[in-house]
């Protein structure tokens, strides 16, 4: 039972749940504080959409994910918003609308470079939002929506300073230390690409993290055996 509560992230502490908490409330709250001080006397246009909540959770949860980085929050949202606009101007079918929306939304990311999943529920929006969206034409794209995203990525990086986090996010070495070198070299650029091919599969990391990842982990595989080496050692010593 109790690994329900797990994190289901690598790395996840309990304070960083909190921080999440804490930022999630702090970046949607001054967000939409921001475009209701700046939009209040535009009545037709709403001052926070709906996607702004799953950005949130991912500036502030996740802030190491590429898919959570400034240009993916705000390009992504926006160049979805505008598909999702689009295709319901193209598209009699509101259904066919909304899936050609999300498809078209997800193919305008990932040639940008700009995938963000609440995208999708930004080029929805467009679709299905009602006459007071739809009046607002391929605006929507810009006010609200590229508008708060905006909003919410400064406060993502203003909150991340006060956090400690990395944001917009940068892999950061550590400092290396004085080990023995591990018995294997750490694995060249083009083995990782070739592993990852194999394996088929997109995973939620950037290639430099998991770089360092790895080679931490040659790192401290490096210790472990000098410490059993050491160890054994003195312990051959003792018994003689």
């Amino acid at each position: 039972m109790r690994r329900i509560f797990d994190p289901i992230l690598a790395g996840a502490t309990f304070r960083d749940r909190m921080l999440a908490c804490a930022g999630g409330m702090t970046g949607i709250a001054l967000t939409s504080l921001i475009a209701w001080w700046i939009l209040r006397d535009s009545a037709m246009i709403p001052l926070i959409v709906a996607p702004m909540g799953a950005s949130a959770v991912l500036v502030f949860a996740v802030p190491a994910s590429p898919l959570a980085q400034p240009w993916p929050v705000i390009c992504g949202n926006t160049i979805s918003a505008l598909a999702g606009v689009f295709c319901a101007h193209l598209i009699g079918s509101p259904h066919v609308a909304a899936g050609c929306a999300v498809g078209l939304a997800i193919l305008a990311m990932s040639l940008t470079r700009s995938l963000h999943p609440p995208g999708g529920a930004a080029a929805l929006t467009a679709v299905i939002g009602g006459e007071a969206i739809g009046s607002l034409g391929y605006s929507f794209a810009f006010l609200p929506v590229a508008f708060n995203a905006v909003c919410l990525v400064l406060v993502g990086v203003l909150y991340h300073r006060i956090s400690g986090h990395s944001y917009p996010h940068q892999a950061r070495p550590i400092e290396a230390q004085a080990v023995p070198q591990p018995e294997f070299a750490s694995p060249h650029p083009d083995d990782i690409d070739a592993a990852l091919t194999d394996l088929g599969e997109t995973y939620d990391i950037s290639w430099d993290d998991l770089d360092l990842i790895i080679r931490r982990v040659d790192f401290h595989a490096a210790r472990r055996r000098s410490e059993t080496t050491h160890r054994g050692f003195f312990s051959s010593h003792k018994v003689r």
